[in-house]
């Protein structure tokens, strides 16, 4: 397993069946005040979120179907959770060792909710499924249990699903009754909730329940996950809503609201790879075609408070040709579509987190409701059954590009090769305490930020009448839940320019930080949106040139080891940042970019170990790794017109 390259002073496939420390000083530019230490211990009184706690919530096993049938069946819920609480596990996929270079606080293992657990079931022994027309039929189709085996059962199914299976062969209405109808998951959804009960260690590591839900339609993702803090009493009183249900997000709010009445069960939904939805995600119409409604948005924005904005099938923060003056949105881009033909998605305002956030207020102005107004995280979507995103680690998105030797072939998702996946990303909770009730707490008052891997400790406050005094990680907690919100939160306009006290340092374990930016957004007087960004704090003596741009922090990385020296950058970052283009009565929103100083790709490290150009891996050899914060709203009046 590689180590971290650092040297110096600090060390989907499912739905194309169709079927359905203390910180140094460092050199602070822009607004930024001095550093003052950073401990991450609590401040303040014991009801504060104090602490930053770090998972995943997007994390398959076996138990979905498409990880079984790539080659995966030994990818369990108890491998998931030893290795996400820091055990040396047996890798599922490569049968090596594996073990993270620090464990996570929290996990949830969502796999697929439709025909949850049917082919591990089934090519395990189940002799119920065994006797179905389909287990028959998938059980001769394949013939064994190798990975070409199990490959030609996946076939057998797409086809199946799409109208072309072969004369004599199962239909899709079997295929749904024998392996998801009735009470056929019964058995994988209780197992899955037993699991996550014997991991879960309030105070040390938080294992949660929950699902995904695949909806895929004309190919577009439109998928969610799901989970909920509750524990059996309420678990088992139902079994999770899939796309064979409806394919509708609004169908998924409708049981998510009765069953919660009916169990008193809590639940969370988070859209993830809106980068791949084909123009549906954040779309201005409902499922029916027609614009959103007051109704409709009350209810979305009921229902999912954040959006799974980086994973390893690209980020989607935004796009260039979305964000034409970032000179950072050029970063992981994947538009491969789901689809077996492997089309590409074009961009699209409605497939990026940045472009809903601006809708959203757009939206607001007509309709009086703003149906997206969504926290950020980052989370894995690992099918290997292990949460292994570490540029230095990196385990692959399942078993076609789970080792460097494979990456340069198809992923088996669309028309991507391995190298294609961004080795991403994780959650930063702002919580008093690891449990959970106070994780899933975070997540529904949105005080939580997306990762593409760094473990770089993020806080923003928004308020009004802050001075620089208040900086300093223990006093600026108290000061900002006092007399402002934090992170996701909203502030009503008072007439006067918003202020935000900012702290960001650096992973201890990672690489110095290059800069923070703030990233605006607000509706002009004709209800047309527009974004800014502002660079309030950076590393060294760097002036803006005559176009307002920072020159570029420097690139320390050694192609031939991928070694970063941190000998630029900074370690800490804190200001005080006031608007200097508030007017009054402007709905707005602000949140923060943190990018590290350049690091090596895993692709670079691939090549190295290979022995072959970089270049063929069709990546850049370095990137900058980046947090994004959970917005704050600037809210006044509702206007409509």
């Amino acid at each position: 397993m590689r180590k971290l390259l650092l040297t110096g002073a600090c060390c989907s496939a499912l739905a194309a069946f169709g079927l359905w420390p203390s910180a140094d000083k460092a050199a602070i530019g822009g607004a930024a005040n001095a550093n003052t230490a950073v401990s991450g211990n609590e401040a303040g009184s014991k009801a504060m979120p104090s602490r930053v706690f770090w998972g995943d919530t997007h994390l398959h096993t076996s138990q979905s179907l498409d990880v079984f049938l790539f080659g995966t069946p030994n990818a369990t819920a108890e491998t998931a959770y030893r290795f996400a609480r820091g055990e040396t596990v047996t890798s599922p996929v490569t049968g090596k060792p594996w073990k993270l270079s620090r464990p996570l606080d929290f996990l949830v293992v969502s796999d697929h909710a439709e025909m949850l657990g049917a082919t591990a079931r089934l090519f395990k022994g189940d002799a119920q499924l065994a006797a179905t027309p389909t287990g028959k039929a998938l059980l001769a189709e394949a013939g064994g249990t190798s990975s070409e085996d199990l490959m030609r059962v996946y076939d057998y199914l797409v086809n199946v699903g799409s109208g072309h299976g072969r004369p004599g062969s199962v239909t899709p209405a079997d295929v749904l009754r024998d392996l998801h109808g009735g009470e056929q998951r019964r058995g994988p959804w209780n197992d899955a909730i037993a699991a996550a009960e014997r991991y879960n260690e309030p105070g040390k590591f938080t294992a949660f329940v929950g699902w995904e839900w695949s909806s895929q339609p004309g190919g577009g993702n439109l998928h969610r996950i799901i989970f909920t803090p509750d524990g059996p009493d309420k678990t088992q009183q139902f079994l999770p809503f899939s796309q064979i249900e409806s394919d509708q997000p609004e169908k998924l709010w409708e049981w998510l609201d009765a069953t919660s009445k009916r169990t008193g069960a809590s639940f969370t939904a988070i859209p993830h790879n809106p980068n791949l939805s084909a123009g549906l995600m954040f779309s201005e119409s409902m499922s029916d075609g027609k614009p959103i409604t007051a109704a409709y948005a009350r209810e979305r924005t009921k229902w999912e408070r954040v959006v799974e904005a980086t994973q390893i099938k690209g980020d989607s923060e935004t796009h260039p040709a979305l964000s034409g003056n970032d000179e950072f949105a050029d970063f992981e881009r994947y538009s491969f579509l789901l689809m077996p033909n492997g089309p590409k998605a074009p961009p699209n305002r409605s497939d990026y987190v940045r472009a809903a956030l601006r809708r959203g207020l757009e939206i607001e102005r007509r309709t009086g409701v703003n149906p997206f107004k969504l926290g950020m995280i980052g989370s894995s979507d690992s099918h290997t059954g292990m949460s292994a995103v570490e540029e230095t680690a990196f385990a692959g998105k399942a078993q076609h590009d789970a080792e460097p030797r494979l990456r340069g072939g198809p992923s088996g998702l669309g028309s991507s090769r391995g190298w294609d996946m961004q080795a991403a990303g994780i959650v930063g909770v702002w919580a008093p305490h690891n449990d959970r009730r106070a994780i899933f707490d975070a997540f529904r008052r949105r005080e939580v930020y997306a990762s593409t891997g760094p473990r770089i400790t993020v806080r923003m406050f928004g308020g009004f009448g802050f001075t620089r005094a208040d900086l300093g990680f223990d006093r600026m907690a108290r000061i900002g839940y006092a007399r402002g919100v934090p992170m996701g939160g909203e502030l009503t306009d008072r007439g006067a320019a918003p202020q935000f006290l900012v702290s960001a340092l650096k992973d201890p374990m990672g690489a110095n930080l290059d800069r923070v930016q703030m990233v605006k957004g607000w509706v002009d007087a004709k209800g047309v949106s527009h974004e800014k960004i502002f660079d309030i704090a950076w590393s060294g003596n760097r002036k803006p040139g005559a176009n307002g741009k920072l020159p570029a922090v420097g690139n320390t990385v050694d192609l031939k080891t991928g070694q970063v020296t941190n000998s630029i950058g900074a370690v800490q970052f804190e200001t005080l940042w006031r608007d200097p283009d508030y007017k009054p009565g402007q709905k707005a929103f602000y949140y923060l970019r943190v990018l590290q100083i350049p690091t090596a790709r895993y692709s670079l490290l691939d090549a190295i170990a290979l022995g072959i150009d970089p270049v063929k891996t069709g990546h850049p050899s370095t990137i900058q790794e980046r947090a994004y914060t959970s917005p704050i709203w600037l809210d006044g009046p509702a206007k409509r017109k």
